[in-house]
């Protein structure tokens, strides 16, 4: 696992354009701003583009790369296939194999996916809500294993202009090189891809 991910505040701000089909975002240090992730879409089919921009947006499939800003060395990736009822999203490490899981659960106005390891056993949830722009992972005990917020107080307000903007918090209690920062890190990315499909 890349040490990068062993860092708890992150701050994700999405690269935004009036034509733009691809999902792509940049990972910065929440307190240096440093810039530490590049998230990519590098292999974005021409049908995919087209029904980007179409009412179909939310069943395409993507396949977005995390990479290390400057060395281009492949962090991890989030994968989902065409979709229709709920998004399946898979999680893969910086070798494509498979980690987990991100399985969308209906519930009434609320986002929520159920977290899976690669033995499909769920080791927690996603949850938030899109009036306050909170979300939060919790394992299976209740406890909050990463925030995801757009009130992120002590911080430069001048990065949170837009909803495209965002910052995220592991707990402490989450060790350093737990695979399972991988599955946080693909929760956190998943959040804003979540919030488009409504």
């Amino acid at each position: 696992m890349n040490p990068i991910l062993n860092r708890n505040n992150y701050f994700v701000k999405e690269h935004t354009g009036i034509f733009k089909a691809a999902n792509n975002y940049d990972i910065f240090d929440l307190e240096s701003k440093e810039s530490l992730i590049e998230c990519r879409e590098p292999n974005l089919g021409f049908f995919t583009k087209m029904f980007r921009f179409t009412k179909y947006k939310p069943m395409t499939p993507f396949d977005v790369i995390l990479s290390q800003t400057g060395t281009g060395v492949k962090i991890m990736s989030v994968k989902r296939p065409v979709t229709f009822f709920r998004s399946v999203v898979t999680v893969h490490d910086e070798n494509d194999v498979q980690v987990g899981t991100l399985r969308k659960v209906f519930k009434l106005l609320k986002p929520c996916f159920e977290i899976l390891d690669a033995n499909n056993n769920k080791i927690g949830t996603l949850e938030g809500n899109f009036v306050g722009w909170e979300f939060s992972v919790k394992d299976n005990d209740g406890n909050t294993l990463a925030t995801v917020t757009k009130k992120w107080a002590g911080i430069g307000k001048e990065l949170f202009t837009t909803a495209d903007n965002y910052a995220c918090n592991f707990s402490d209690s989450v060790k350093e090189n737990d695979p399972q920062r991988i599955l946080l890190m693909a929760a956190v990315i998943c959040v804003d891809m979540v919030l488009k499909e409504r």
